[in-house]
């Protein structure tokens, strides 16, 4: 028997670590919403879809399309379900609340697991709660990676130290969870239009202070009208960035061009959690560089903060509304084995 499962092992050994073959050359349509160049784009793209095409000896390729040039983000699930011109794409659930219900859950947290330990959250959750899986599958999708963004940031107009600073501060938050957190928190949320609508009433002194993932405020040069930054890692996002695949497209693929993609993104995880440490506290060195007066929160400020916020409530209400209470206790639980 042991020398069975001995060769059994090596068997098994030999087939992971070698390329695949497949029986003919597919070519992949990948959409994507945002521009190239950031590090989940370039992530994907410099990672992901070359471990496809290395894995497959060039068989299977990747052809990406960014900057919304398929289909903007409110469109994605749409074209993505369709399936005739695009077969790969970015799905963003906050921007599909309605068809994505139990998706919102990850944004109701204030503070969550980072780098290694995030990458890992993400890509057992679907192994762990059987109903987001079915979510997905659902709307003839299949999920082959997940990625996620940069933690959240404060950007405030006023020079600031402390997170109790924001209180009686008009901050503006798209995510409804957010709305909420700054509302018990005893600050003033506010929801407007992304992009120059937000840089301008910064500038205006209309709106005091942004939370945002740190680097969409970069983006939109918010740290050029609010220079005043408080971060921490832990102050994740819960912003998941699924990519997923047209169901029928996946059905069509022979089961080792299954097992490739499948592969592609195990040997992709094990990258990923490096990478986002190193591209946040670049980005933290960016801002510096352009003289922004920005501070990283000790664990005990940030948990001084979720503990304020009050968010369980928020969840349990949340939860109630939607049927959603088993789901809740499974994400609360399995958050837990990754959170100090």
């Amino acid at each position: 028997m042991r020398t069975i499962f001995l060769i059994a092992m090596i068997m098994n050994a030999i087939f992971f670590s070698c390329n695949f073959v497949s029986a003919e050359k597919i070519s992949l349509t990948y959409s994507d919403h945002e521009p190239f160049g950031n590090m989940r784009t370039k992530f994907l793209n410099d990672v992901f879809f070359k471990e496809i095409e290395k894995i497959s000896s060039g068989n299977i390729t990747v052809i990406p399309h960014w900057n919304g040039e398929l289909g903007i983000s409110y469109d994605a699930l749409k074209n993505l379900q369709d399936g005739t011109q695009v077969q790969i794409s970015t799905i963003v659930p906050e921007y599909f609340s309605k068809e994505l219900p139990l998706h919102q859950i990850f944004k109701s947290f204030p503070a969550g697991p980072t780098g290694n330990e995030q990458v890992k959250f993400f890509s057992q959750i679907y192994n762990e709660i059987p109903e987001l899986l079915n979510e997905i599958e659902n709307q003839n999708l299949k999920v082959i990676f997940v990625a996620t963004g940069y933690p959240v940031a404060f950007f405030n107009t006023e020079k600031i130290s402390s997170l109790n600073q924001l209180r009686r501060k008009k901050i503006r938050s798209a995510s409804f969870w957010h709305r909420y957190f700054l509302k018990n928190f005893g600050s003033i949320p506010v929801n407007i239009r992304w992009g120059q609508e937000v840089f301008d009433a910064l500038k205006n002194k209309t709106l005091d202070g942004l939370m945002v993932n740190i680097d969409s405020g970069y983006d939109i040069n918010a740290h050029k009208v609010a220079p005043n930054i408080l971060t921490s890692q832990k102050f994740w996002l819960g912003h998941e960035y699924i990519i997923a695949m047209n169901k029928n497209a996946y059905d069509k693929l022979s089961e080792d061009d299954k097992r490739i993609i499948e592969l592609a993104a195990e040997n992709s995880y094990k990258k990923l959690g490096k990478i986002m440490d190193e591209s946040f506290f670049k980005q933290i060195e960016l801002l510096k560089s352009e003289g922004v007066d920005l501070k990283i929160l000790s664990d005990y400020e940030v948990q001084s903060f979720v503990k304020s916020v009050d968010y369980e409530k928020i969840q349990d209400k949340w939860a109630y509304e939607n049927s959603a209470e088993n789901v809740l206790n499974s994400v609360r639980k399995y958050m837990k084995k990754f959170v100090n």
